[in-house]
């Protein structure tokens, strides 16, 4: 018994420790925590507040597909950008952490998102007629704090050396972006079920999260920076 118990504990520690396994999740956390599908909820529907079943439809898928688009492109092309600038991965950690923290600070006190967009631009969002590119794929779904998010985990990332690893974290991209789809496609019973009080405590608490991972991006940042080897 000691002995199945001992083997169950050793492969317990190596499943921690595969960063085949680790990292695509731990990446799905942060990303599902930064889009926050469950704000697509009241914003989607206010948006096409009125619109016929099929426009919502195209809106959403539309936007997903944008969104998607603008994400592989940062994945792929996101870290020889910030090498060409002459920016090292651990000043864009701790550049990127401190976002995410202003994200997290926004998420908990259910604030109007001054990271995303601005008052000029939402209310240009409401006079729009495709809302698909602006303000849904970005910067609702694709905005700074995805963006930075993707630079984060797809910069130490080489696609020739780490294929599997590198289409491991696109899939759970992928995942976040179809939980989006998903809640935007059922923006209007959703609202209905949750109300605004419940989007606004399940972003509490997501923030909450989310505030935490910030601060250790901009630890990872300053340990890169300086570089002090975590004890």
């Amino acid at each position: 018994m000691l002995r199945l118990a001992y083997a169950a504990f050793k492969e317990r520690v190596k499943f921690r420790e595969d960063p085949m396994l680790e990292q695509p999740l731990k990446f799905f956390v942060v990303f599902f925590v930064v889009v926050e599908p469950i704000s697509l909820i009241p914003l989607f529907s206010g948006l096409t507040r009125g619109a016929t079943r099929e426009y919502r439809q195209r809106m959403a898928v539309k936007a997903v597909w944008v969104a998607a688009l603008i994400l592989v492109l940062f994945a792929l092309a996101g870290a020889p950008f910030l090498a060409v600038m002459g920016i090292s991965l651990g000043a864009f950690r701790i550049f990127g952490g401190a976002l995410l923290f202003l994200l997290a600070l926004e998420m908990v006190f259910a604030r109007e998102s001054g990271s995303r967009t601005s008052s000029d631009e939402r209310a240009e969002s409401r006079r729009r007629a495709d809302i698909s590119v602006f303000p849904v794929a970005f910067p609702f779904i694709a905005g700074p704090g995805a963006l930075a998010t993707v630079l984060l985990w797809f910069g130490p990332v080489h696609i020739l050396r780490e294929p599997t690893l590198f289409l491991s974290l696109l899939a759970a991209a992928a995942l976040v972006l179809a939980i989006s789809l998903v809640t935007m496609l059922l923006a209007e019973p959703l609202m209905r079920l949750m109300g605004v009080t419940g989007v606004n405590v399940t972003g509490r608490l997501l923030g909450v999260v989310l505030g935490a991972l910030a601060v250790q991006f901009v630890i990872d940042g300053l340990r890169a920076a300086f570089l002090v080897k975590p004890g």
